[in-house]
């Protein structure tokens, strides 16, 4: 089970490894454009939560995420045991969690990079990282991992 928690290892040096080159060579509001006007790297900080959501209340965040990441720890050991793919979905969800909280532990805000346009609705997507990509993966994948078991399930009982 413990070789799973080199996923969330790579999840949290990939995220913290490119949110320190955004931080060392990029000012602040910087903006590189990489698929105009659709994608772009912008250097962003964000002291509050996903969409800027309770600015500046860090004291919230780093206790939610003590219980956050306590949760998926004993979840991953109760429940994960046999199951891969949840076993991996826990471990980005990790990761993602782990990311975000080394930034607001030790910059006192979230370093934000990802710019995304999505132009057939028009919408401009809130600056992102790794991590919140991490987290936005983990979710979906667990979603689908809960669906396929409570299909299998019903299959069983047939």
């Amino acid at each position: 089970m413990y070789k799973y928690y080199g996923i969330a290892a790579f999840v949290v040096l990939l995220d913290q490894w490119t949110k320190w080159l955004v931080v060392k060579n990029m000012e602040l509001g910087q903006r590189i454009a990489i698929w105009d006007p659709w994608f772009a790297l912008l250097s962003h900080r964000n002291r509050g939560a996903a969409w800027g959501m309770l600015q500046g209340q860090m004291w919230i965040f780093i206790i939610v995420t003590l219980v956050v990441i306590a949760g998926i720890i004993y979840y991953f050991h109760k429940e994960a045991k046999g199951k891969p793919a949840f076993a991996i979905s826990l471990m980005i969800l990790l990761g993602g969690a782990i990311g975000n909280f080394i930034d607001r532990l030790f910059r006192g805000e979230v370093v934000d990079f990802f710019d995304v346009l999505i132009p057939v609705i028009n919408y401009h997507f809130p600056i992102f990282n790794i991590a919140d990509a991490a987290l936005t993966i983990s979710v979906i994948m667990l979603i689908i991992v809960m669906l396929l078991e409570e299909r299998n399930e019903k299959k069983k009982v047939k």
